[in-house]
């Protein structure tokens, strides 16, 4: 069993190192959430913000049509976004699909910007409800652990204003993308300059 769940992981990695080369991006930031708790309120309001900022975001309800793929078409938009933005929330650590994304945007080394919404960052831990294997169980566990140690925001439903924490988010995404894409002109002056003299 362990030698088969290893035999899978090492496929995977295989398989995102072959797509990592043929995927186009298709959109700046990929907003993973728990559909049941936040589809409804701060997913579809951050969605709808950096969207008027003419920032391309991926939210699953906005961008799938029927017919997709839907391990595929997330992959893809995972792999070719910038940014993930991770909405955490109640019950976000019962999904399989949430902890799926999550341990793709961290093993493609995404910068990732997390939102606990109506959730401590100490209570997120990888559900005994799901169904996965011991594979799995350690890559969710270590990209939640990833999460928890990066610095987000907070958010009290009720207590808090969704205005705020919807512009705050989109700034901080917005300074991160000018980050980003200032780290990749740097990196692609340096190798010009580099075959120049070479």
């Amino acid at each position: 069993m362990q030698r088969t769940a290893m035999l899978n992981t090492i496929k995977r990695q295989i398989a995102f190192q072959k797509t990592r080369h043929l995927v186009q991006p298709s959109c700046d930031v990929f907003i993973n959430h728990r559909g049941i708790d936040t589809k409804r309120s701060i997913a579809s309001l951050l969605y709808h913000q950096l969207l008027l900022s003419r920032i391309p975001t991926f939210l699953d309800n906005k961008n799938m049509k029927p017919g997709d793929k839907l391990f595929a078409h997330i992959d893809n938009a995972i792999l070719g976004s910038k940014i993930g933005v991770a909405v955490f929330s109640p019950r976000y650590c019962e999904s399989y699909f949430c902890l799926h994304e999550l341990a793709l945007m961290m093993e493609s080394r995404k910068k990732v910007i997390p939102i606990f919404c109506d959730v401590k960052p100490s209570a997120l831990r990888v559900s005994h409800n799901i169904i996965c294997t011991q594979s799995e169980i350690r890559r969710f566990s270590y990209a939640i652990e990833e999460a928890k140690n990066t610095v987000g925001l907070a958010f009290d439903t009720t207590k808090g204003n969704w205005s705020d924490v919807v512009t705050y988010a989109t700034d901080l995404v917005k300074e991160s993308l000018i980050e980003i894409d200032n780290k990749k002109n740097k990196k692609n002056a340096a190798q010009q300059t580099q075959i120049l003299y070479s």
